[in-house]
């Protein structure tokens, strides 16, 4: 059983055609039969059955393509990093991120971490939704994703580091922006921006305010949003009131036309790192993750996090600063 008999393997069971990995792997379909059947020997069981088109898994191949699937993605990470370790200072350290999240969250440490490592290359990726960040992180595709914090997912750890608490948007003129603060429950007769559909915010918000539970629906809202910058933008504009996070990296200033009631009832969104495994990241990696951390006002220091040891501690709370991710 080499690796190549278990890529292929694998490959077979995703896509249900040998001719289709054969085209994909640049060799012949009898040589991708005969590393099934390779495997076949060693295991004592059959692996594939033949359907009318393809060929699909049997019980015994499920149970194998499982496994296999999430040690080749793991390997192929590990490899990754040795290529990375080998380069000495240079190599690369890849981050998944929101739409907006390197604005509000990573700018400073981008500036201090190329300072320090000027030859890594630093490669973000950005996708919609916490799901999609959870995805690229377990196939491989990127060693960090900067998440929302939600309920566990299978082969995936998530370290809290800070909490945002969550604010009313409003224009400088309107009625409520002379309030200090606002009651969740008085949000039930405001028409709401609606935030990202699908998103871990929205969900957890959604959560929060309990309108269904409750009985009580709030008016229905007209605009939506992809993320929490353009949320921000309409608010401010007039088009309606936004219930956001406020982030660090967009400091508000006198003369804004856009203010942010406190809503100090609902408790602070929990934003972080999802990881495979923080004990296995590259030195690299860890480094930008701890400078992340210490930009956003931690001090980087170890705690239990919400994973194995050595990731970022808990979660803390932002007192200033807006802006908005969309995760």
């Amino acid at each position: 059983m080499t690796l190549d008999d278990l890529r292929a393997f694998v490959a077979v069971c995703e896509t249900g055609s040998l001719s289709a990995v054969a085209r994909r792997l640049g060799c012949t379909q009898s040589a991708v039969s005969q590393r099934i059947k390779r495997l076949e020997r060693e295991a004592g069981i059959s692996l594939l059955e033949r359907r009318p088109r393809g060929v699909a898994p049997t019980q015994a191949g499920r149970i194998l393509h499982r496994a296999a699937a999430d040690g080749l993605s793991g390997l192929d990470v590990a490899l990754r990093q040795l290529g990375d370790l080998r380069a000495g200072d240079g190599g690369t350290v890849r981050v998944t991120t929101g739409a907006t999240t390197v604005r509000h969250f990573m700018a400073d440490a981008v500036v201090a971490f190329r300072a320090r490592h000027p030859h890594v290359n630093l490669e973000f990726q950005t996708e919609s939704s916490s799901r999609r960040c959870f995805e690229a992180v377990a196939d491989g595709g990127s060693e960090l994703a900067w998440i929302t914090i939600g309920p566990p997912v299978r082969g995936i750890e998530q370290h809290p580091v800070i909490g945002l608490p969550w604010v009313l948007a409003v224009r400088a003129d309107d009625p409520l922006a002379a309030r200090d603060r606002i009651e969740p429950e008085e949000l039930a007769g405001i028409r709401l921006i609606r935030l990202p559909e699908n998103s871990t915010s929205r969900m957890r918000l959604d959560g929060h305010l309990g309108h269904r539970d409750a009985g009580q629906l709030p008016p229905p809202s007209t605009t939506s949003v992809a993320d929490w910058d353009t949320a921000l933008l309409l608010a401010e504009l007039g088009v309606g009131h936004a219930v956001v996070p406020r982030l660090p990296g967009l400091a508000a200033t006198a003369d804004s036309s856009l203010c942010l009631v406190p809503i100090p009832a609902l408790p602070p969104l929990a934003t972080g790192w999802a990881v495979r495994s923080w004990v296995a990241l590259s030195p690299a990696a860890v480094e930008f993750a701890e400078t992340v951390n210490a930009c956003l006002g931690g001090s980087g220091a170890q705690g239990s996090g919400a994973g194995s040891s050595g990731a970022p501690g808990a979660a803390r709370t932002v007192v200033s600063g807006d802006g908005a991710s969309g995760s």
